[in-house]
């Protein structure tokens, strides 16, 4: 069975949830709480989820968005901003792509580094910094806690006992109530004390409640709550910032190990966390039609290059696209045949650049006006 759920970061508590069986999809499921979306709501999402048109489904609910997407993506470059971040197709969505290189220190003298490549709809780099919005993202592992406090904690490991399909949606119902009633009792206690919600225990407010419906003591409106004073009691303090591996149970997982650079097997104090945000360079359009600067020789990608005219491989820097962007953005007024474009970029393959600038159409980055001829994209 596959549980899905909309987390309040700030609190953990449930918007939503929805479930079924696991051959449906993340995806799928995540649809379902779509509509629990609207303009109030920024969305942090984990990179399984980059699918285009899920993407555009959340977008269209009002809400913003800032999601990892995968590394072998490279969507469509559109226009590059005045912070080095730059906007890009991601299907029908425009959305603003930030990369970065996050290097973390740890107490132990060592160092682990990574690459992010976000992508949000917060479109605007001085209403929302690149910078910010990387340090936001790692939030987004508040989800995993949720997850713990419920699977480990509140079901202390159980499988659910039910044999059918009415039972199991029952008793996990059940689960997820009790699992958001705490949360609100542990909020309000919070707020109350003047804490934040992180720096209460979800152990000592669930001991709590149990011990209260057991005795069947303080359980009228008017009496002091046992939940308020147990999370007053046991405030824990300000988060220290961890690291360790990625493990999973199953030694046949292909994430059993992790690859690339090593991570400590242990969770190990994070001293500080260095971002080094990569801008990206404009291209520059030819002073005439008849010349373009070409990219280097580390960027420049030739007939080979991965299928033409899928969004990954429409438009990177020092690629196809950018350069047939350029040559036609130095008369965008000029119909251009892809026979005269595909001889200026050197592209020995016409035929097959004339598919890529027909697929480039279709993805709506330039504008067909007649066989093969083409103008800029209004």
């Amino acid at each position: 069975m596959m549980l899905m759920t909309l987390v309040e970061t700030g609190t953990l508590g449930l918007l939503g949830a929805c479930f079924g069986p696991a051959t449906a999809g993340e995806t799928a499921y995540a649809t379902r709480l779509l509509p629990l979306l609207d303009q109030r709501h920024l969305v942090l999402i984990d990179r399984g989820f980059d699918a285009n048109a899920f993407l555009a489904d959340l977008a269209a609910t009002g809400a913003q968005f800032l999601i990892r997407l995968k590394s072998t993506r490279r969507p469509a470059l559109l226009r590059v901003l005045a912070d080095g971040t730059h906007l890009a197709r991601l299907g029908r969505l425009t959305a603003r792509i930030i990369e970065a290189d996050l290097t973390v220190r740890l107490a132990d003298g060592t160092t682990v580094s990574g690459r992010y490549r976000l992508a949000t709809t917060l479109l605007d780099p001085a209403s929302d910094p690149a910078e910010r919005l990387t340090r936001l993202y790692a939030e987004r592992w508040e989800v995993e806690s949720a997850y713990f406090a419920l699977r480990s904690t509140l079901m202390a490991g159980r499988v659910l006992r039910s044999g059918d399909r009415f039972g199991i949606e029952q008793e996990l119902w059940a689960t997820l109530t009790v699992y958001q009633l705490l949360r609100m009792a542990m909020t309000d206690a919070a707020r109350a004390a003047g804490a934040d919600p992180d720096h209460v225990s979800f152990t000592h407010a669930l001991t709590a409640a149990r011990t209260q419906v057991t005795l069947a003591e303080g359980v009228t409106a008017t009496a002091p709550g046992a939940i308020d004073a147990a999370v007053r009691a046991n405030l824990l303090p300000a988060r220290r910032p961890r690291i360790s591996a990625r493990k999973v149970k199953s030694p046949i997982s292909r994430y059993h190990s992790w690859h690339g650079q090593a991570r400590p097997t242990m969770p190990t104090a994070v001293e500080r966390i260095e971002i080094t945000l990569h801008e990206r360079a404009n291209i520059t359009p030819g002073p005439t039609a008849g010349t373009v600067n070409q990219p280097s020789a580390q960027e420049s990608r030739g007939d080979d290059a991965a299928s033409p005219g899928t969004e990954e491989d429409a438009c990177d820097p020092g690629g196809r696209y950018q350069l047939a962007l350029a040559i036609m953005s130095s008369a965008p007024d000029t119909p251009w045949h892809a026979r005269e474009i595909a001889r200026m970029v050197d592209v020995t393959n016409i035929n097959g650049f004339r598919v890529q600038m027909s697929q480039w159409s279709h993805l709506g980055l330039i504008k067909k006006t007649g066989p093969a001829i083409y103008t800029l994209a209004s």
